[in-house]
């Protein structure tokens, strides 16, 4: 088969296929509600991969997938929607892994997640994370909070990617799309900046490193209401993460930093729901109230589980009670949810 652009595209809207992984020496292989289904049983070679791919690329992207060996990139077609991808090298040869991104931002009510995430998107200010591990929803989650903020308030929106991903329209609200490495020369660089674009939210990719985390917080202090996301799997962990990027002597001052900023945080994973056969999130979801805001700012983040626990009246939940309500409503089988449980023994005690 002659792989191309057009013909991913084709595939991945029939298929309705989240991702397609094509690697050297091996048949393609397409994600479908979260299970992998092999195509045929011809394997690809690296010239297949290369010759799909590399007239994508701008000399400086040639450039980098030479000296790195791997690079990130998007394409579209109007009205069907676009694909992310990550060209890479792998034992010599070529690999590609692609994520479809529908045309239309899907609405927060189809996501199957706890409304009070998107009572977060209501914020004046303040920093909103978004985290979990790869390919669990984390950019349409934060996707669908854009487009209700979109359609409900006059604001002006800028978000910051790498690659784009999906695209918005102008409704109530002004938004601007920045690809970094394109449109500004990285996260850190464009949030140093974006203080003068006069900007009532600003949505952060990936808080990928320290300039980048700081930068974020103080966005969010002076503020505007800043979304960003992290690949962390709970929310104690996300807190833990982005305190440690930092030297010690500024460990404190960024406790303090983040316990006055943080207004929610979002851990998401998601499993293949038994019920309508197509996926469903199971949600930690934090919000900070005065003991959590003294818990970070005191270096006590292993008090926080408790107090997530104790929350429920608040909407908060830990995610092994996320994935235990899944499977108590027979959506997800036991031993998927103990796949992916924080404490699978609590888990196992909890649906009895």
């Amino acid at each position: 088969m002659q792989w191309t652009i057009e013909g991913m595209l084709d595939l991945m809207v029939k298929e309705k296929a989240s991702d397609v992984i094509l690697v050297a020496g091996a048949p393609p292989v397409v994600w479908v509600d979260g299970m992998m289904c092999q195509l045929g049983s011809d394997r690809l070679n690296s010239a297949d991969i290369a010759t799909c791919f590399l007239p994508l690329l701008s000399d400086d992207q040639r450039a980098r997938l030479e000296q790195l060996g791997d690079v990130d990139l998007s394409v579209g077609r109007a009205g069907v929607g676009r694909m992310r991808i990550n060209l890479h090298r792998q034992r010599g040869t070529f690999g590609a892994a692609t994520r479809f991104i529908p045309h239309e931002v899907p609405r927060f009510e189809t996501l199957k997640l706890p409304h009070r995430i998107l009572e977060l998107a209501d914020l004046p200010q303040g920093m909103v994370l978004v985290t979990g591990g790869t390919a669990t929803g984390k950019s349409t989650t934060l996707a669908s909070m854009i487009d209700y903020i979109n359609h409900t308030y006059a604001y002006h929106i800028i978000t910051l990617e790498d690659p784009m991903e999906f695209t918005f329209q102008h409704n109530k609200s002004i938004i601007e799309q920045r690809q970094i490495g394109q449109d500004s020369e990285s996260f850190a660089s464009a949030l140093r900046h974006i203080v003068r674009q006069r900007p009532d939210v600003v949505l952060v990719g990936e808080m990928r490193d320290l300039e980048t985390i700081s930068a974020a917080l103080t966005a969010a202090e002076i503020g505007h209401l800043v979304l960003a996301s992290l690949h962390t799997a709970n929310a104690v962990e996300t807190i833990n993460r982005i305190i440690d990027v930092f030297p010690g002597a500024q460990q404190t001052q960024i406790r303090v930093q983040l316990a006055g900023t943080l207004q929610g945080v979002v851990c998401q994973t998601l499993f293949h729901d038994e019920v309508d056969g197509g996926l469903v999130p199971a949600v930690e979801i934090m919000i900070p109230n005065p003991a959590i805001r003294r818990a970070i700012r005191d270096n006590e983040t292993h008090l926080l589980g408790g107090m997530i626990e104790t929350g429920k009246n608040t909407g908060m939940q830990t995610i092994d009670a996320a994935i235990a309500k899944l499977v108590a409503e027979g959506r997800i089988s036991l031993a998927d949810g103990l796949s992916k449980a924080h404490n699978p023994e609590k888990l196992a005690r909890m649906v009895g």
